[in-house]
């Protein structure tokens, strides 16, 4: 280690006067506690990593010396070589960055510093941890390391009998080795010899060695303001002081690396799992969690998993769809709508005020004929199945998951979190621990945590507030529009204008509203990820998975509201509370409320789903894979031609795009509100979850592919599951059985129609003699009197006069004694509605139950496994334990009997 003051300390003198910011504080080498901490008083107190030329290989993972490992770089830019009148403030930065860096050094760590071979104003900082701050550290964090070969890990596949088939789909194990399985426990540096210890360079793999460097950079102080710590390599590149600070990728991504030492990881990760010909490939988990940590490992075995699934669901998606697309011949109703005798004389009411003209039902053919597909027969049975699909789904991933945790060593990591640093750093108010009865230190009081409570509280439900404003919004422009496009379009009464034929008023609003809400949704989406951060922040909660967590939920309620709220209001309140031509309801008082097309609402909501899933797949897509790449690109452009090839591993990962510490976060957010489309609404959109499936197939092998290739190197983190995905994904299971069958009940015609053909359709309410669905639209459209508009309705009369005209509902005709009053049809279809929305969620909720009790969340070998595991671990440690008491004990006696006899020994005069 070298930590002596050097030529170049010379060059960074401070200056006498205070710091108005704080005290620059520089740990005492005797006094490792915090309170070991005191002012910096000279400029020889400091210690600071030796300037080194670079010279060794471009694909050297090594100090100059060719020993020490990198296990993180950090990077700055020299004060002293900017083009910057702030003489100040980069003496402030210089400061900070010396006491941390000398701070570190305290800890044990040894640094290098580099200058850069592209910008010399660039300093890379590159850092080892010793065997002996590895081994302090994986006590105080808990982490658990091999002490033994494992042969009871047997991975067995249900498809094992049929591996000839399968072989095809499966990693190569020639290239990517299957990993050897280890008995493990927490470290302990007292038992350091019950542990597997072959070579102390690799006992810790780089992906340990990274995590535990990025504990001690999160908790090195380099400041005190106000008697309140200020520590941490976050905020240190938060605040500019250095650019960035990350792990080394271990080799190139397009090229195996010139050490033959090297694992190529990064490597056969783009080969076998990022690049395009590798699509039709499992993934090779247990290298992408070596790698990038079980974090990232769970969150693509979480989304291969989903994907797989996908593949059930989208079948049974697309049969239904193809018989709803076969027998749309055979749709009766919309034979009606188009028959020229039918619906070609059948007068529709206006469907806004003065500027609204009367309309020919036969306008509507097209459309009829497209919701054909949607609202068939089959629509009900994927909606059973899909409620069912789900709940098998999320049981089956818990096994899954469960079998991740055994294999992957992470059962009991709850018991290793630490608390975050920047909750460590606000502990300022002593109490007593209720359970220990010590004193202990916490951030804030009882009384001051309900506080923060109820702030962050208010604020989410007042920036949900402002997303319901935006969606209300969004209604008075379809109303306002409306009007519009009924005034511009062509208003040919017999639908004959090709114009007009596809493009009706209402579809046009549906359309350009669809389009808006989506943008609108996408601007919202950057305010408000700032603004769960923000409030999180404040919240600050104790560990980093209460962090997430907490983070977790409130941006999923904020993106529920702002992606589904648009397609709750057509599913469920578009249409439904319009009141009849002469006494329509008024929204705000001024725009009259909306009406669905004469065969419902369900292809418009159809619409709006096909429009936000495919553009939000799109703009995701721009977002995550274009954006990084070029600016990639721009960054490789200002280097030297060439370069790329001489500089050095860390200088060619600096110019790589950085994560983010939330990075996977977005990945998360962006599967469930896709998994809400698929689940939520899917009994309108039954090829849902085939546009799921593609895009997951694309997004694995995208996110592969722009890890490798466009970001750094994440620290690597443990995960013992999805976190609180799993309990939002359960909920939106619970919530799908309630939509789709209101979807089905109250916007698809299905129920209507199932009672016209049962009841209405044969006497005593119809004239068929048998069972038909002949006379369904002239059933459902009841009739006004034109002469009863009064005149803020009165109607744009410029193609012809009529005396009556036709709307969508179940009212008494004029002249009725109880007239515009609901029909005896009307309570009949109520009732089967709220009938079947009964039966239909006790059914599903009912095989939910029952699948969910019959399927453990872990299997009763994987059970097993685990208990085995402990039992041998335990096992083995005790003999281990008694071994060396045995030893030891051996030793005293032997000593005991030698002074025994050497006292019984004769003295010879």
């Amino acid at each position: 280690m070298q930590m002596m003051t050097r030529d170049v300390l010379l060059e960074r003198e401070l200056e006498d006067d205070d710091d108005e910011d704080g005290d620059i504080v520089l740990e005492n080498l005797e006094q490792r506690s915090v309170s070991g901490f005191g002012t910096l008083g000279s400029q020889q107190d400091f210690q600071t990593p030796e300037f080194e030329e670079f010279n060794g290989k471009p694909d050297s993972l090594f100090f100059n010396d060719g020993q020490r490992r990198i296990d993180f770089v950090l990077v700055y830019e020299d004060e002293r070589r900017k083009e910057t009148n702030k003489k100040g403030s980069n003496e402030k930065q210089r400061r900070k960055r010396q006491a941390y860096e000398s701070n570190l050094i305290c800890d044990g760590l040894q640094l290098e510093a580099t200058r850069s071979l592209l910008d010399d104003k660039l300093v890379f900082v590159k850092v080892h941890a010793p065997w002996e701050v590895l081994c302090t550290y994986a006590e105080i964090m808990h982490i658990k390391l091999p002490l033994k070969p494992n042969d009871l890990k047997t991975r067995s596949s249900a498809f094992d009998n049929f591996n000839w088939f399968t072989k095809v789909l499966q990693v190569d194990e020639s290239i990517i080795k299957p990993e050897q399985e280890f008995f493990t426990a927490p470290f302990e540096k007292n038992r350091m010899n019950d542990f597997y210890i072959q070579d102390r360079d690799t006992f810790f793999n780089p992906a340990t060695r990274s995590r535990i460097v990025y504990f001690i950079l999160s908790r090195v102080n380099y400041q005190v303001v106000n008697n309140v710590k200020k520590f941490g390599i976050n905020r240190l590149v938060s605040s500019g002081i250095y650019k960035a600070a990350f792990p080394l990728h271990d080799c190139n991504f397009s090229r195996q690396s010139e050490d033959l030492s090297c694992p190529n990881e990064r490597y056969l990760l783009y080969r076998e799992w990022a690049h395009p010909r590798s699509i039709y490939k499992k993934q090779p988990l247990d290298l992408i969690r070596k790698y990038y940590g079980e974090k990232i490992g769970i969150y693509f075995a979480w989304l291969g998993y989903y994907t797989q699934m996908l593949l059930l669901a989208a079948v049974v998606g697309v049969a239904c769809f193809l018989y709803g697309y076969f027998n749309q011949n055979n749709c009766t109703w919309s034979k009606e709508v188009c028959d020229p005798n039918i619906g070609g004389k059948i007068i529709m009411c206006p469907q806004c005020d003065k500027l609204c003209s009367f309309w020919n039902l036969s306008i509507t053919c097209e459309s009829s004929k497209k919701l054909c597909i949607f609202d068939s027969f089959g629509t009900l049975v994927f909606a059973v199945f899909m409620g069912v699909w789900v709940t098998l789904f999320l049981e089956f991933w818990k096994r899954r998951q469960a079998e991740l945790e055994y294999e992957w060593d992470t059962v009991e990591l709850q018991q290793e979190e630490q608390a975050r640093p920047e909750y460590e750093a606000q502990c300022t108010h002593v109490v007593i621990n209720e359970i220990t009865q010590e004193e202990e230190r916490v951030p804030f009081t009882t009384w001051g945590k309900c506080i923060r409570i109820t702030l962050c509280a208010s604020a989410v439900f007042f920036w949900i507030l402002l997303i319901i404003a935006s969606v209300i919004g969004i209604i008075v422009y379809r109303l306002s529009v409306f009007i519009v496009f009924s005034a511009k379009l062509p208003k040919n009464l017999n639908g004959t204008d090709p114009i007009q034929k596809y493009l009706t008023p209402q579809t046009a609003t549906s359309i350009t509203a669809s389009l808006i809400s989506f943008i609108i949704i996408m601007i919202l989406n950057t305010i408000y990820e700032k603004v769960a951060i923000v409030i999180t922040n404040f919240e600050l909660p104790r560990t980093q998975t209460d962090y997430e967590n907490s983070l977790t939920m409130k941006m999923f309620l904020f993106q529920f509201v702002n992606y589904y709220s648009s397609c709750f209001y057509i599913a469920f309140f578009k249409g439904k509370f319009v009141g009849y031509p002469g006494d329509p309801v008024y929204w705000l008082g001024k725009y009259r409320n909306e009406e669905c097309d004469p065969g419902g609402c369900l292809l418009e909501l159809t619409t709006q789903l096909t429009i936000i899933m495919g553009g939000k797949a799109i703009w995701n897509n721009i977002q995550e894979v274009l954006l990084p790449w070029i600016m990639n690109l721009i960054g490789r452009c200002r280097t030297v031609s060439g370069a790329e090839m001489r500089t050095p591993r860390w200088e060619q990962d600096y110019h790589l795009q950085p994560m983010g510490k939330l990075g996977l976060f977005y990945e998360y957010l962006e599967m469930i509100i896709q998994f809400g489309f698929v689940t939520l609404f899917v009994a309108s959109f039954p090829l849902a979850p085939l546009l799921a499936l593609v895009n997951n197939i694309l997004e694995i092998r995208v996110d592969a592919w722009k890890l490798t290739t466009q970001y750094r190197r994440m620290v690597p983190e443990k995960a013992q599951d999805i976190g609180a995905w799993q309990p939002i994904m359960q909920g939106i299971a619970i919530l799908a059985v309630v939509t789709n069958a209101m979807i089905i009940a109250f916007t698809s015609d299905m129920i209507p129609r199932l009672v016209y053909y049962w009841s209405f359709s044969v006497p005593p309410y119809g004239d068929h003699p048998h069972y038909t669905m002949e006379g369904y639209i002239n059933n459902t459209l009841s009739y006004y009197r034109v002469a009863d508009f009064r005149g803020r309705e009165n109607p744009y009369t410029g193609l012809g006069n009529y005396t009556t005209c036709r709307y969508r509902d179940f009212r008494n005709p004029p002249g009725h004694p109880q007239e515009y009053k609901h029909n005896i049809y009307y309570w009949h279809v109520i009732a089967a509605k709220l009938a079947f929305i009964i039966v239909m969620e006790h059914v599903i909720y009912s095989v939910k139950f029952i699948i969910s009790y019959t399927i453990p969340d872990v299997s009763k070998s994987t059970k097993s496994k685990i208990k085995r595991e402990k039992y041998l671990t335990q096992k083995l440690l005790r003999e281990n334990h008694l071994k060396d008491m045995t030893k030891n004990i051996g030793v005293i006696v032997e000593k005991m009997v030698e002074v025994v006899d050497n006292n019984l020994r004769p003295k010879v005069d």
